[in-house]
């Protein structure tokens, strides 16, 4: 067990990695998505919100040092430490040229307040020139970079209009390794019409394809999205709280035990969550998945030693 969890929870590592434990700072970079622009599509992914799945990061309007500390003073209640891992949220921040994001991810990477640098993109916006970028970057601190594949399955992902397929996430990972940043990978649990084996395929899948971590985002439906609007419609019901609690303690099973688990579910900002809203007690949700995993233990009989 880590730290008497079952799983290798993002906390346990932090804490074994760093000897404490860091809190994100959401930021905005400035960017776009290509998914957007009409590079590839417009409007995103049908999920997707207005802020760009960035509705927690500091105002875009700030330059990124006052962001920083915006961020900051918004956990400073709750966290006494004095480093942070700086996190770049909104939309797709890799999608530059190279000449910014140089700039913009130094300015950062250097602060001795920051002890990670985690930067969220897409598989399709990490060019030659962005991979040596983050090469780079990743002698000076530990980077993370996270990446958005949803699901293995095309049906799905076309349906969502995620903008590129399977194969192009491969490569993405492949060639992040040889940087020396970890790879997070975000999968969605619940999207629309697929099936218990359909989620638990693309949760094994991501567990052998090389990634470092994996977030477990529970599907919202969130105003003014795409998905809003074919949930109005009843084609598609969100799942239920032990829908939901019962495919994670499944997938927590099937997970490689060195894979750290970065997430178990998501925030959903209240003002535009429209559906689940059982998901706005995170604490309760949490506590659920746990003690769903100790009954899975007792009923099969098993003892975890502390290999971590």
């Amino acid at each position: 067990m880590w730290g008497g969890r079952r799983y290798y929870s993002l906390d346990f590592y932090l804490k074994e990695k760093f000897g404490e434990k860091l809190y994100k700072l959401s930021l905005d970079g400035g960017m776009t998505c290509p998914n957007r622009d009409g590079r590839i599509s417009h409007g995103g992914c049908i999920f997707c919100s207005e802020g760009g799945s960035g509705d927690f990061a500091a105002p875009c309007e700030m330059n990124i040092d006052k962001q920083i500390e915006y961020a900051k003073s918004l956990v400073k209640n709750k966290f006494d430490g004095n480093r942070y891992i700086a996190y770049f949220q909104s939309y797709t921040n890799t999608y530059a040229p190279v000449e910014y994001l140089r700039k913009l991810f130094l300015s950062v990477i250097k602060r001795d307040d920051i002890a990670v640098l985690s930067v969220a993109t897409r598989p399709d916006c990490l060019g030659d020139d962005v991979l040596e970028l983050i090469a780079e970057l990743a002698k000076i601190k530990p980077v993370w970079i996270e990446l958005g594949l949803q699901t293995i399955h095309q049906k799905t992902a076309d349906f969502i209009n995620r903008g590129y397929d399977l194969e192009c996430y491969d490569t993405a990972v492949r060639n992040l390794k040889k940087t020396g940043a970890s790879v997070i990978t975000h999968i969605i649990i619940g999207l629309p019409y697929e099936t218990k084996e359909q989620i638990m395929q693309t949760a094994a899948y991501v567990g052998q394809s090389g990634a470092d971590g994996i977030k477990l985002q529970l599907l919202h439906v969130l105003k003014n999205t795409k998905l809003e609007e074919i949930y109005n419609s009843g084609k598609f019901q969100t799942l239920s709280e032990d829908e939901y609690i019962s495919l994670i303690a499944d997938i927590i099973n099937i997970l490689p035990e060195n894979i750290v688990i970065h997430r178990l579910t998501g925030d959903g900002d209240k003002k535009i969550l429209i559906s689940p809203l059982w998901s706005c007690n995170k604490r309760r949700v949490l506590n659920l998945i746990n003690h769903r995993l100790k009954e899975n233990d007792i009923i099969q009989g098993k003892e975890y030693k502390n290999s971590h």
